[in-house]
């Protein structure tokens, strides 16, 4: 039965790693703004409800390193995450880097499953994956958002300096 969860979470996150990086594609498309840069974080949080759950509950040295290991991964994201103005907005840069960033991404999770999936149960095992991953976005939805501001108040220069002429 535990093969099936593995296999089964596995092709989950093949799934979702596959919609997060149709969904960057898409935002390169359209303008960025606060809300889009804020909200995929608070929209997430609603994932702690799963340590109501008692299984899903890692110890608290696992907690630590989850999110230790996603802050460092968020490093990654950071880097290949820049913005740039565009017909008087604020858009988000097209990087091939980030596809590659969120398959490889995968493939660590995927042999971290494999290597440590029979000596964590699949439940906890997926808690510090969730938690893993908030650690990775909090860091880079923060970064993004100071980034935002700094491109807002350059745009905002640039439209004052084009009415004054």
């Amino acid at each position: 039965m535990n093969d099936i969860y593995v296999w089964l979470t596995t092709i989950g996150a093949v799934v979702m790693a596959s919609v997060a990086m149709m969904i960057r594609l898409k935002a390169t498309k359209k303008p960025v703004s606060e809300k889009k840069i804020i909200f995929p974080p608070i929209f997430m949080s609603t994932g702690f409800l799963m340590f109501l759950y008692e299984p899903a509950r890692p110890a608290f040295l696992q907690v630590v390193e989850a999110v230790a290991v996603g802050m460092v991964f968020s490093v990654l994201l950071i880097k290949t995450s820049k913005f740039e103005i565009r017909d008087q907005q604020i858009y988000l840069k097209r990087s091939k880097a980030f596809a590659f960033l969120l398959i490889g991404l995968l493939l660590v999770r995927i042999v971290f499953k494999l290597l440590i999936g029979d000596a964590i149960n699949v439940e906890e095992l997926a808690g510090m994956f969730f938690l893993l991953a908030y650690g990775m976005i909090i860091p880079w939805r923060i970064t993004m958002y100071i980034s935002f501001r700094k491109m807002e108040k350059e745009l905002d220069s640039q439209c004052s300096v084009y009415l004054q002429t």
